[in-house]
Protein backbone atom coordinates (compact mmCIF):
# COMPACT_ATOMS: atom_id res chain seq x y z
CA UNK A 1 0.00 0.00 0.00
CA UNK A 2 1.33 3.30 -0.83
CA UNK A 3 2.73 5.22 2.43
CA UNK A 4 0.23 8.00 3.70
CA UNK A 5 2.64 10.64 3.13
CA UNK A 6 3.29 9.73 -0.64
CA UNK A 7 -0.06 9.29 -0.74
CA UNK A 8 -1.01 12.86 0.56
CA UNK A 9 1.78 14.53 -1.80
CA UNK A 10 0.30 12.24 -4.89
CA UNK A 11 -2.86 13.63 -4.19
CA UNK A 12 -2.12 17.30 -3.55
CA UNK A 13 0.24 16.96 -7.19
CA UNK A 14 -2.37 15.39 -8.82
CA UNK A 15 -5.18 18.04 -7.73
CA UNK A 16 -3.23 21.18 -8.70
CA UNK A 17 -2.50 19.63 -12.19
CA UNK A 18 -5.92 19.55 -12.68
CA UNK A 19 -7.00 22.82 -11.09
CA UNK A 20 -4.20 24.42 -13.45
CA UNK A 21 -6.09 22.57 -16.32
CA UNK A 22 -9.28 24.11 -15.48
CA UNK A 23 -7.89 27.97 -14.71
CA UNK A 24 -6.17 27.33 -18.48
CA UNK A 25 -9.40 25.80 -20.35
CA UNK A 26 -11.94 28.39 -18.83
CA UNK A 27 -10.10 31.36 -20.20
CA UNK A 28 -9.36 34.92 -19.37
CA UNK A 29 -12.05 36.72 -17.36
CA UNK A 30 -12.52 40.24 -18.10
CA UNK A 31 -12.33 42.92 -15.42
CA UNK A 32 -15.49 43.13 -13.76
CA UNK A 33 -17.23 39.87 -14.83
CA UNK A 34 -17.88 38.65 -11.41
CA UNK A 35 -20.33 36.12 -13.08
CA UNK A 36 -17.42 34.24 -14.95
CA UNK A 37 -15.76 34.70 -11.80
CA UNK A 38 -17.02 32.83 -9.31
CA UNK A 39 -18.19 30.34 -12.19
CA UNK A 40 -14.52 29.11 -11.92
CA UNK A 41 -14.42 29.55 -7.81
CA UNK A 42 -17.39 27.13 -8.38
CA UNK A 43 -15.56 24.75 -11.43
CA UNK A 44 -12.25 24.41 -9.93
CA UNK A 45 -13.62 23.73 -6.19
CA UNK A 46 -15.69 21.03 -7.35
CA UNK A 47 -13.24 19.61 -9.74
CA UNK A 48 -10.98 19.30 -7.20
CA UNK A 49 -12.98 17.56 -4.30
CA UNK A 50 -14.53 15.33 -7.16
CA UNK A 51 -10.46 14.05 -7.46
CA UNK A 52 -9.84 13.95 -4.32
CA UNK A 53 -13.14 11.91 -3.19
CA UNK A 54 -12.40 9.55 -5.87
CA UNK A 55 -8.79 9.05 -4.80
CA UNK A 56 -9.08 8.46 -1.26
CA UNK A 57 -12.15 6.71 -1.59
CA UNK A 58 -10.09 4.12 -3.73
CA UNK A 59 -6.88 3.98 -2.07
CA UNK A 60 -8.09 4.75 1.99
CA UNK A 61 -11.59 3.37 1.72
CA UNK A 62 -12.04 2.87 5.55
CA UNK A 63 -10.99 6.55 6.79
CA UNK A 64 -13.33 9.40 7.55
CA UNK A 65 -12.72 12.50 5.49
CA UNK A 66 -13.58 15.99 6.40
CA UNK A 67 -13.16 18.45 3.65
CA UNK A 68 -14.28 21.47 3.17
CA UNK A 69 -16.34 20.86 -0.50
CA UNK A 70 -18.38 18.12 1.30
CA UNK A 71 -20.47 17.74 3.53
CA UNK A 72 -19.68 16.53 6.88
CA UNK A 73 -20.53 13.80 8.22
CA UNK A 74 -20.67 11.55 11.77
CA UNK A 75 -18.13 9.06 10.04
CA UNK A 76 -15.57 10.99 11.42
CA UNK A 77 -16.75 11.27 15.05
CA UNK A 78 -13.84 8.83 17.10
CA UNK A 79 -12.71 7.44 13.88
CA UNK A 80 -8.89 6.83 14.38
CA UNK A 81 -7.81 8.16 11.08
CA UNK A 82 -9.28 11.04 9.44
CA UNK A 83 -8.16 12.57 6.20
CA UNK A 84 -8.21 16.54 5.94
CA UNK A 85 -8.78 18.61 2.77
CA UNK A 86 -8.76 21.80 1.22
CA UNK A 87 -9.42 21.03 -2.43
CA UNK A 88 -8.73 25.09 -3.38
CA UNK A 89 -7.52 27.00 -0.16
CA UNK A 90 -7.66 30.42 -1.79
CA UNK A 91 -10.68 29.96 -4.69
CA UNK A 92 -10.12 34.06 -4.86
CA UNK A 93 -6.64 34.02 -5.77
CA UNK A 94 -7.13 31.17 -7.76
CA UNK A 95 -9.70 32.77 -9.98
CA UNK A 96 -7.97 36.05 -10.10
CA UNK A 97 -4.83 34.47 -12.34
CA UNK A 98 -2.86 34.61 -9.38
CA UNK A 99 -0.33 32.02 -7.89
CA UNK A 100 -0.71 31.77 -3.94
CA UNK A 101 -3.25 29.26 -3.81
CA UNK A 102 -2.61 25.63 -2.87
CA UNK A 103 -4.51 22.09 -2.88
CA UNK A 104 -4.20 20.70 0.93
CA UNK A 105 -3.78 17.30 2.00
CA UNK A 106 -3.86 16.02 5.95
CA UNK A 107 -3.84 12.79 7.88
CA UNK A 108 -5.18 13.14 11.71
CA UNK A 109 -4.96 10.13 13.62
CA UNK A 110 -6.38 9.99 16.86
CA UNK A 111 -4.24 13.01 18.31
CA UNK A 112 -1.66 13.81 15.92
CA UNK A 113 -0.72 14.30 11.97
CA UNK A 114 1.19 11.86 11.13
CA UNK A 115 1.40 12.45 7.01
CA UNK A 116 0.43 15.75 4.90
CA UNK A 117 1.01 17.61 1.91
CA UNK A 118 0.16 20.41 0.10
CA UNK A 119 1.15 22.33 -3.28
CA UNK A 120 1.20 25.45 -4.66
CA UNK A 121 0.41 24.01 -8.07
CA UNK A 122 1.11 28.17 -10.27
CA UNK A 123 4.34 28.34 -8.03
CA UNK A 124 5.47 24.58 -9.25
CA UNK A 125 6.15 23.74 -5.13
CA UNK A 126 5.22 20.61 -2.76
CA UNK A 127 5.77 20.24 0.60
CA UNK A 128 5.84 16.97 2.29
CA UNK A 129 6.06 15.87 5.68
CA UNK A 130 9.17 13.65 5.68
CA UNK A 131 10.56 15.25 2.80
CA UNK A 132 14.18 17.02 3.22
CA UNK A 133 14.26 20.91 2.94
CA UNK A 134 16.83 23.62 2.77
CA UNK A 135 15.36 27.21 3.53
CA UNK A 136 17.98 29.97 2.65
CA UNK A 137 17.17 32.39 5.40
CA UNK A 138 18.88 35.72 5.64
CA UNK A 139 20.29 36.97 8.92
CA UNK A 140 17.58 38.44 11.03
CA UNK A 141 20.11 41.15 11.87
CA UNK A 142 20.65 42.45 8.39
CA UNK A 143 16.88 43.06 7.53
CA UNK A 144 12.80 43.15 9.34
CA UNK A 145 11.63 40.45 11.64
CA UNK A 146 8.80 39.41 8.42
CA UNK A 147 5.53 38.13 9.34
CA UNK A 148 3.20 36.54 6.69
CA UNK A 149 -0.62 37.67 7.25
CA UNK A 150 -3.88 38.25 5.26
CA UNK A 151 -4.58 41.68 3.52
CA UNK A 152 -8.03 41.84 4.24
CA UNK A 153 -7.71 40.45 7.54
CA UNK A 154 -4.72 41.88 9.77
CA UNK A 155 -3.71 40.76 13.02
CA UNK A 156 -5.38 43.63 15.05
CA UNK A 157 -4.07 43.19 18.58
CA UNK A 158 -0.56 42.20 16.92
CA UNK A 159 -0.27 45.44 15.31
CA UNK A 160 -1.33 47.44 18.19
CA UNK A 161 1.97 45.83 20.03
CA UNK A 162 4.16 46.05 16.93
CA UNK A 163 6.31 49.35 18.73
CA UNK A 164 6.99 47.19 22.21
CA UNK A 165 7.83 43.67 20.09
CA UNK A 166 10.32 45.91 17.97
CA UNK A 167 11.54 47.37 21.04
CA UNK A 168 12.14 43.67 21.89
CA UNK A 169 13.75 42.79 19.18
CA UNK A 170 16.19 45.70 19.32
CA UNK A 171 17.00 45.33 23.06
CA UNK A 172 17.55 41.65 22.42
CA UNK A 173 19.91 42.26 19.85
CA UNK A 174 18.48 40.29 17.43
CA UNK A 175 17.11 43.44 14.86
CA UNK A 176 16.81 46.70 14.93
CA UNK A 177 14.82 47.18 11.54
CA UNK A 178 11.49 46.46 13.28
CA UNK A 179 8.51 44.15 11.82
CA UNK A 180 7.22 43.82 8.22
CA UNK A 181 3.98 42.46 7.02
CA UNK A 182 3.85 40.09 3.95
CA UNK A 183 0.85 39.65 2.07
CA UNK A 184 -0.04 36.23 0.59
CA UNK A 185 -3.47 34.55 0.06
CA UNK A 186 -4.23 30.85 1.20
CA UNK A 187 -2.65 29.59 4.58
CA UNK A 188 -0.56 27.00 2.08
CA UNK A 189 0.67 29.71 0.38
CA UNK A 190 1.89 31.31 3.41
CA UNK A 191 3.56 28.72 5.24
CA UNK A 192 5.22 28.02 2.15
CA UNK A 193 7.23 31.37 2.19
CA UNK A 194 7.88 30.44 5.62
CA UNK A 195 9.01 26.80 4.84
CA UNK A 196 11.30 28.58 1.76
CA UNK A 197 12.79 31.11 4.46
CA UNK A 198 11.10 33.96 2.96
CA UNK A 199 9.43 34.92 6.15
CA UNK A 200 9.73 33.88 9.47
CA UNK A 201 6.17 33.65 11.16
CA UNK A 202 2.24 33.29 9.64
CA UNK A 203 -0.34 34.88 12.24
CA UNK A 204 -3.80 34.57 12.54
CA UNK A 205 -5.89 36.11 15.39
CA UNK A 206 -9.61 35.96 13.54
CA UNK A 207 -9.69 32.39 13.03
CA UNK A 208 -10.60 30.12 10.48
CA UNK A 209 -11.72 26.10 9.49
CA UNK A 210 -9.66 23.35 10.13
CA UNK A 211 -9.24 22.47 6.08
CA UNK A 212 -7.58 25.82 6.22
CA UNK A 213 -4.26 25.14 7.99
CA UNK A 214 -4.49 20.98 8.61
CA UNK A 215 -1.53 20.38 6.00
CA UNK A 216 0.17 23.74 6.38
CA UNK A 217 0.53 23.32 9.90
CA UNK A 218 1.11 19.28 9.56
CA UNK A 219 4.51 20.32 7.50
CA UNK A 220 5.40 22.78 9.01
CA UNK A 221 5.57 21.15 12.53
CA UNK A 222 7.39 18.08 10.53
CA UNK A 223 10.14 20.91 9.43
CA UNK A 224 10.66 21.95 12.81
CA UNK A 225 8.70 24.97 13.18
CA UNK A 226 6.47 26.10 16.26
CA UNK A 227 2.71 26.13 15.50
CA UNK A 228 0.32 26.66 18.58
CA UNK A 229 -2.64 28.75 19.08
CA UNK A 230 -1.21 32.39 20.49
CA UNK A 231 -1.15 31.59 24.49
CA UNK A 232 1.06 28.19 23.25
CA UNK A 233 -1.73 25.81 23.52
CA UNK A 234 -1.50 23.40 20.66
CA UNK A 235 -4.47 23.10 18.26
CA UNK A 236 -6.04 20.31 17.98
CA UNK A 237 -8.03 18.69 15.02
CA UNK A 238 -11.17 16.74 14.27
CA UNK A 239 -13.51 18.84 16.83
CA UNK A 240 -16.91 19.95 15.81
CA UNK A 241 -17.68 22.38 15.11
CA UNK A 242 -14.12 22.02 13.05
CA UNK A 243 -12.73 26.04 14.04
CA UNK A 244 -9.86 26.76 14.91
CA UNK A 245 -9.71 30.67 16.83
CA UNK A 246 -5.99 31.52 15.97
CA UNK A 247 -2.52 30.13 14.98
CA UNK A 248 1.33 31.49 15.06
CA UNK A 249 3.68 29.34 12.92
CA UNK A 250 7.07 30.29 13.16
CA UNK A 251 10.91 29.52 13.26
CA UNK A 252 11.91 28.44 16.49
CA UNK A 253 13.79 31.14 17.61
CA UNK A 254 11.48 34.14 16.92
CA UNK A 255 7.95 32.52 18.17
CA UNK A 256 8.50 34.43 21.36
CA UNK A 257 8.28 37.09 19.82
CA UNK A 258 5.15 36.96 17.46
CA UNK A 259 2.83 35.48 20.38
CA UNK A 260 3.97 38.47 23.02
CA UNK A 261 1.58 40.87 21.07
CA UNK A 262 -1.71 41.39 23.10
CA UNK A 263 -2.90 44.87 22.08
Amino acid sequence: MTPDSTLAKELALEAGRLLLDVRADFGPIEAGDKQRYLELKDVGDQASQALLAQRLGAQRPGDAVLSEEAKDSEERDGADRVWIIDPLDGTKEFAQGRSDWAVQVALWEQDRFTAAAFSLPAQEEVFVTGAPLDPQVAPLADRPLRIVVSRSRPPENFIAGMDDIAARLAADGVTTHGVEFVYVGSAGAKVGEILTGRVDAYLNEGGFWEWDAAAPLAVALDHGMIGSHIDGRPITFNKRPPWVADIVIARPEISDYVRSARG
